[in-house]
C-alpha cells in the first residue's frame, strides 16, 4: 500500500505550502479544511501520516486527535499550531500526537520531519487520558528555543525520569520542574521544592532526610525530611551544584537505593519519589574541580533539559512583558498598561542578566511608577532606555553552562570602544602604563609603588565591576567570583564601595 500524507488545516495556503514541498519528494497528499471531512474520509481509507491543525472551525485539533488515537492508536500525528505555548504542547503529546509543530514553520524542517515519520516504524502507546492540569501559566514563548523546551516537557510529561535542568539565575527552572510535575502521572501528590544553596550545611541532612527525637540539640520531636514529604511526587532539588561534597554521597546512596535513615534513626526509609535537579553552575567543570562527584553528577543527569536565557530569545519579551503587565494590573487592582513599539524596540535589546525574574520586575515598577497607560521608552528605567549593546558590560553575560567563566576576550571586547583604538591596548599594558607613570613621579612612594596599594587597587576594579554585574546583588556577585558572600561585604567595607 502506498503511503499517504493528510493534511487538515482551515488555512490554505498551509494547505498548498506542505502539499507543493511533499510533491517533489514524491509524497502522495490529501488535504481537509475540518475534522468533520477526515473523520468522515477514516470510515474509507487510512493515512500514513496526519498532519493537523488545533485551532479550526467547529471540533479542534486535539478533539480530532483523540478520536483518531481512539481508533487508530498507531498512526502518527502531527500537531500543529500558531499559539504556541506550554499547555498546548503538553496536551498534545498526552493525547498521543507523535511531534509538535509550531507555526510559522520551517518548510524544509517540516518536510524532514514528516518524511522522517513515514519512514519510522513508530508504534504509539496506549492512549492517554488527558487531565486538567493547573500548568504554569507564565511559561510563555514563540521562540524555536522555547519550543523545544515545550516539546522535551511534552514528552516527559508520562515519564518519572530523573531531569537536570540548567540555565542562568532568573530563568525559570522551578517553574519547569513543577510544569514537569505538573504535567506527570505524579501529579496528585506533593511538590517540594528544596533550595540547597539556602539551607545552612548542618541543617541540610536534616531537611532531606528529617531527624529523630533526641537526634541532636533541640530536636524535641521526631520530623520527616522532604524525601519522606514529597512520597509519591516530585522532589525538586534547586541549585544541586552547590550542595555540600560530603553530604553528596548520602544523596547518592538515595538515589541508587531508594532508602535512607534519619538524622539519628537505625530504621531504613524507603520513599517512592522522583527527582528533579537544577543548577545554574557547570557541573563538569565542578566534577573537574573535585567539587562534585562524578557518579552523582551522572546519575542526575539522565535527562538534561537547558532552558535559555532570555537575551537568547528576545522575540518572548514581548509576550512575557504583556503577561506580566496583565498580572501585575490585576494584583494591584490598577488599570493595565500597554507598551508601545519603541519601548518593546529597547527591551528586546536590553540584555537582561536576571533574565525573566529580571523583566517581572520591570513590568511592575512600569505598573506602579509609569506616568500614562501607554509606556514609551522614555518611561522605562534609566538602565534599559540608557543600554548600549555594545560598550555595556552586561551585554557580556555567558550564553550557556559550558561558557560560565569570562574570558579575556570577553572583556577586551565589551570594554574594546573606551580604550583608545589607535593603539589597541589591552587592560594590561594600561595597568603596567599607570604603575610605570607611578614609579616615574616618584611621589608618595611607600604608597602609590607599593604591592598593597596596587593590589587594592586592581580589587576595588574587580569588585565594582562584579557588583555593577549584578545590579548590586552580593550573592550572585560572589558566585561570579567564586568567593563567599561574607567577603563581598568585608570588602564593599573595605574598599569604600557604594553597594
Amino acid at each position: 500500500m502506498s503511503k499517504k500524507v493528510w493534511i487538515v488545516d482551515d488555512d490554505s495556503s498551509i494547505r498548498w505550502v506542505l502539499e507543493r514541498a511533499l510533491s517533489k519528494k514524491n509524497v502522495s497528499c490529501e488535504l481537509f479544511q475540518n475534522s468533520s471531512e477526515v473523520l468522515q474520509a477514516l470510515k474509507k481509507s487510512t493515512p500514513s501520516v496526519l498532519i493537523s491543525d488545533i485551532r479550526m472551525p467547529g471540533e479542534s485539533g486535539l478533539d480530532l486527535l483523540e478520536k483518531v488515537k481512539a481508533r487508530l492508536p498507531e498512526l502518527p500525528v502531527i500537531i500543529m499550531t500558531a499559539f504556541s505555548d506550554l499547555d498546548t504542547a503538553v496536551s498534545s503529546f498526552q493525547a498521543g500526537a507523535y511531534e509538535y509543530l509550531s507555526k510559522p514553520f520551517d518548510v524544509d524542517a517540516a518536510v524532514n520531519l514528516i518524511t522522517r515519520t513515514l519512514e519510522d516504524s513508530f508504534i504509539q502507546p496506549e492512549k492517554l487520558h488527558l487531565k486538567n492540569h493547573s500548568l504554569v501559566p507564565n511559561l510563555l514563548g514563540k521562540s524555536k528555543v522555547m519550543q523545544e523546551v515545550f516539546r522535551a516537557i511534552g514528552r516527559l510529561s508520562q515519564s518519572s525520569t530523573t531531569v537536570l535542568v540548567t540555565g542562568e539565575t532568573g530563568t525559570g527552572k522551578e517553574l519547569i520542574a513543577k510544569a514537569l510535575h505538573d504535567s506527570s502521572p505524579r501529579s496528585r501528590s506533593p511538590f517540594i521544592p528544596l533550595n540547597m544553596a539556602a539551607i545552612p550545611r548542618d541543617l541540610l541532612e536534616s531537611e532531606l532526610f528529617g531527624h529523630e527525637k533526641g537526634a541532636f540539640t533541640g530536636a524535641n520531636t521526631t520530623r520527616k525530611g522532604r524525601f519522606e514529604q514529597a512520597d509519591g511526587g516530585t522532589l525538586f532539588l534547586d541549585e544541586i551544584g552547590d550542595m555540600n561534597f560530603e553530604l553528596q554521597t548520602r544523596l547518592l546512596r538515595v538515589l541508587s537505593d531508594g532508602q535512607f535513615y534519619r538524622v539519628g534513626g537505625v530504621t531504613p526509609i524507603i520513599s517512592d519519589v522522583r527527582v528533579i535537579t537544577a543548577t545554574h553552575q557547570d557541573l563538569e567543570s565542578r566534577v573537574k574541580e573535585g567539587l562534585f562527584r562524578e557518579d552523582l553528577y551522572h546519575r542526575i543527569n539522565v535527562i538534561r533539559l537547558r532552558l535559555p536565557a532570555l537575551r537568547e530569545r528576545p522575540e518572548d519579551i514581548e509576550v512575557l512583558a504583556d503577561f506580566f503587565l496583565e498580572e501585575c494590573a490585576i494584583n494591584l487592582s490598577v488599570e493595565r498598561k500597554h507598551l508601545t513599539t519603541d519601548a518593546i524596540n529597547c527591551l528586546s535589546t536590553f540584555a537582561f542578566s536576571g533574565n525573566v525574574r529580571q523583566l517581572k520586575n520591570v513590568c511592575h515598577w512600569l505598573t506602579v511608577m509609569g506616568p500614562s497607560n501607554q509606556i514609551s521608552k522614555a518611561d522605562l528605567p534609566q538602565e534599559i532606555k540608557s543600554y548600549n549593546p555594545n560598550i555595556n558590560f552586561h551585554n557580556k553575560i555567558p550564553l550557556s553552562d559550558s561558557d560560565s567563566k569570562f574570558s579575556s576576550s570577553d572583556i577586551d571586547e565589551s570594554i574594546g570602544p573606551l580604550c583608545n583604538s589607535e593603539k589597541n591596548q589591552d587592560w594590561q599594558n594600561l595597568l603596567q602604563q599607570s604603575i610605570n607613570e607611578n614609579f616615574n613621579s616618584k611621589l608618595n612612594p611607600s604608597k602609590s609603588t607599593s604591592l598593597e596599594y596596587w593590589a587594592k587597587e586592581f580589587e576595588t576594579v574587580v569588585y565594582k565591576a562584579a557588583l555593577e554585574f549584578t545590579r548590586g546583588r552580593r550573592l550572585e556577585a560572589s558566585k561570579l567570583l567564586n568567593v563567599g558572600r561574607n567577603t563581598i561585604t568585608r570588602k564593599i567595607k573595605e574598599l569604600d564601595l557604594n553597594f
